[in-house]
């Protein structure tokens, strides 16, 4: 018993575990882990979004406009780039994702369900309409779910289900979409701040990686605090033209984009990403976002994805 004492003195001098836990508030929803902040799912745009995309070694791996002001060597520019975010730029021919044109195009939100936290991760549900033009283009039930995979890797996975509100509902032909981030300035391939690169599964680098179609793509370098990074996002198997078309760009988008084939491939015809979803039919997506303090061989994406995928 006596050697035993200083293993159970030891024992509960050690702080317990945080637990993941969720905080509501108007059209708003914190996932904190203990009390560290791990994201927030916001309302205060035309589309709902998450932020901040904090890493693991405390860092903001989103940019910080314009969901904060005043940060040195922040552009401000695309102020629709809001950290993680899902739109379209041509619904019913109406622009959700920069909000130009016409019909005043909003995806509104409507009601949380099915909130859940324990102690490595959190889930909740939202109810969305697209409106534009006085009329709902989609119902949308979209699940978050964020979980600690390990110390240094926090997983952020969206599932959507989409469906048409009207007799049918056309998907444009647009690079401008579909599902996307936003990274900081350091982790971008250009601006005074940039430090970054982009990769793929298909090994391809940088801007090579535009338009191409992958199972994931990452930026990875250093953070704000200097430390090594990753910020990845996955495409599922079963989701709709996978692989995706991947919308990454030097100044710090990524963006998983199945409708815009006419872009990404040059083709002559103007619509061949083009769909049409019918009234009863549903459209569903599964996207895995990492968030990963370390190297990209230390984020092991090949085998994340595969453990996603299946």
């Amino acid at each position: 018993m006596k050697a035993l004492l200083p293993l159970l003195i030891l024992a509960a001098a050690l702080p317990a575990s945080a637990a993941f836990r969720t905080e509501s508030g108007k059209g708003s929803l914190k996932v904190l882990d203990g009390d560290k902040l791990v994201t927030e799912y916001r309302t205060d745009s035309r589309v709902p979004y998450l932020a901040p995309l904090l890493s693991p070694g405390g860092a903001t791996l989103n940019r910080h406009w314009p969901m904060e002001d005043g940060v040195a060597g922040e552009e401000k520019d695309h102020p629709h780039h809001r950290s993680l975010w899902l739109s379209h730029g041509e619904v019913d021919g109406f622009d959700f994702w920069a909000w130009k044109g016409k019909g005043d195009p909003k995806i509104e939100h409507q009601e949380f369900s099915e909130v859940k936290a324990d102690e490595k991760s959190a889930t909740f549900t939202v109810s969305l309409l697209w409106n534009a033009d006085g009329a709902t283009r989609l119902k949308e039930k979209r699940t978050y779910t964020i979980r600690k995979t390990d110390a240094d890797t926090t997983e952020i996975e969206v599932a959507t289900v989409l469906e048409s509100a009207e007799e049918k509902t056309v998907f444009g032909d647009t690079k401008e979409g579909f599902f996307g981030l936003r990274v900081d300035r350091t982790l971008r391939l250009k601006g005074p701040e940039a430090k970054g690169h982009i990769v793929d599964n298909e090994g391809r680098k940088d801007e090579d990686c535009w338009g191409k179609r992958s199972n994931w793509v990452a930026f990875t370098g250093p953070d704000e605090k200097g430390e090594p990074t990753v910020i990845a996002m996955m495409d599922h198997t079963s989701n709709f033209r996978h692989p995706s078309w991947w919308h990454a760009r030097d100044y710090g988008l990524l963006a998983a984009n199945p409708f815009g084939i006419h872009d990404f491939e040059g083709k002559k015809d103007s619509k061949p990403g083009e769909y049409t979803l019918k009234k009863g039919e549903k459209l569903t997506f599964r996207y895995l976002v990492v968030l990963h303090h370390g190297t990209e061989e230390s984020a092991k994406l090949a085998e994340r994805w595969n453990t996603f995928s299946k």
